[in-house]
């Protein structure tokens, strides 16, 4: 009698399926910019481009959406909706991989990145950082990712401490950086310093003086709000 020997159908890289099984892997990509400046809008919107055509040349894969946040930090997952909805869906069963520029959009801080992926691996949904090509399946895909995650961490960290010297360095040198069209009580001078505007002082004391008489601050925005006093936008309603 002759033994039948099966051979496993070799597995596809791209949809992690046998290659004679027809099967499109479901796809959708996490974009994210930290500011609102208008070259990272324009890098914005060129990443959610380029995934979209990305995803759709690729046969074997199922376009689903594009996922993203506008003006918010790496450095934790906390208030990035794009990213949390992402995860939410894949581990909903309705997403098999998630594609990322880089480790650096996904999250600059170690412990967030090995938790999230560790979760998703978990629930058999893989993550590709096209820029470093760490594929989180693949067997040193965690080691990668945890190096690269590090020094994601420590450049977040590095450019924040430089931007608060910066701060304080224009401060000592005694110059403001303060959003004129939004800011009560002062005006820009000719050469860019602070000029006291007369009119907006009154209010400005008022407001000082309800709140060191005990009032809160939603109070002091209702009275304002009532005596139609305009906010430093120009608003009608004044917010707590």
């Amino acid at each position: 009698m002759t033994n039948v020997i099966t051979i496993p159908a070799t597995m596809d890289r791209h949809t992690e399926s046998p290659m004679l099984e027809i099967k499109k892997r479901r796809v959708v990509a996490y974009a994210r910019v930290s500011t609102d400046h208008e070259e990272q809008q324009n890098s914005y919107q060129a990443q959610v481009d380029y995934y979209t055509k990305y995803i759709k040349e690729h046969d074997g894969w199922e376009f689903v959406a594009i996922y993203a946040d506008e003006g918010i930090t790496g450095c934790n997952t906390a208030k990035r909706e794009g990213f949390k909805n992402t995860i939410n869906d894949a581990l909903a069963g309705k997403i098999d991989l998630i594609i990322t520029k880089s480790v650096s959009r996904f999250a600059r801080n170690t412990v967030d990145s090995l938790t999230t992926i560790r979760k998703l691996k978990e629930n058999n949904i893989e993550y590709f950082f096209e820029k470093e090509n760490i594929w989180t399946f693949d067997g040193k895909g965690e080691l990668l990712l945890t190096i690269m995650s590090s020094l994601a961490q420590e450049e977040s960290r590095s450019i924040s401490e430089n931007c608060i010297w910066g701060q304080w360095k224009r401060m000592a040198d005694g110059k403001v950086s303060v959003p004129f069209g939004r800011f009560l009580g002062y005006d820009r001078g000719e050469n860019g310093e602070l000029v006291v505007n007369r009119k907006q002082a009154v209010i400005m004391k008022r407001i000082y003086s309800m709140f060191l008489k005990g009032m809160t601050y939603t109070a002091i925005a209702r009275t304002l709000t009532a005596e139609r006093i305009p906010t430093p936008g120009g608003k009608e309603k004044w917010g707590s």
